[in-house]
């Protein structure tokens, strides 16, 4: 049986991979997908989850590039990058979920939504990013507050 975040979660996936693929409005795609989320905690959750998906996706894709070891990344299945986007948000801007339960529900996830292969790799990419962040200092998983991660485009905002 699913855990009750676990299905919170695959709607933040339905969520990014309709926006991403039919480039419908983000209001129009939350709505429709996360009008069965009737508790305003899981709603909620679902929605700063994939809001933080998406302000920073340039910075999160950013890392998974630095972490893909002999992978491209644009041959890496879009299902599996968001996996690994949202594997990344939790881990860098929900302090109050443990990195072992972000990397092990985006396992779950890509056991179920994507190649036989996936998990193995996804594991072994937010592995790989979770022990850079603890080396440089960047994971809080204490603090009330979220982590300071630069997302480049607040840089062009700074530069107009």
């Amino acid at each position: 049986m699913a855990s009750q975040r676990r299905l919170v979660r695959i709607k933040a996936l339905e969520v990014l991979y309709a926006y991403q693929i039919g480039k419908d409005h983000l209001d129009k795609v939350k709505k429709d997908l996360l009008a069965e989320l009737t508790d305003m905690d899981k709603y909620v959750f679902a929605s700063d989850l994939i809001d933080a998906v998406l302000k920073h996706q340039r910075a999160l894709d950013l890392t998974i590039r630095k972490n893909i070891n002999n992978w491209v990344f644009e041959r890496v299945a879009v299902i599996d990058k968001i996996i690994i986007r949202i594997g990344i948000a939790e881990l860098l801007f929900f302090p109050e979920i443990p990195p072992k339960a972000s990397i092990n529900e985006a396992i779950e996830l890509a056991k179920v939504y994507s190649t036989r292969k996936s998990p193995k790799f996804i594991n072994g990419v937010l592995d790989a990013i979770l022990g850079n962040l603890r080396k440089e200092n960047k994971l809080n998983k204490t603090g009330r507050g979220l982590i300071e991660f630069k997302n480049p485009d607040e840089d062009k905002e700074d530069e107009k």
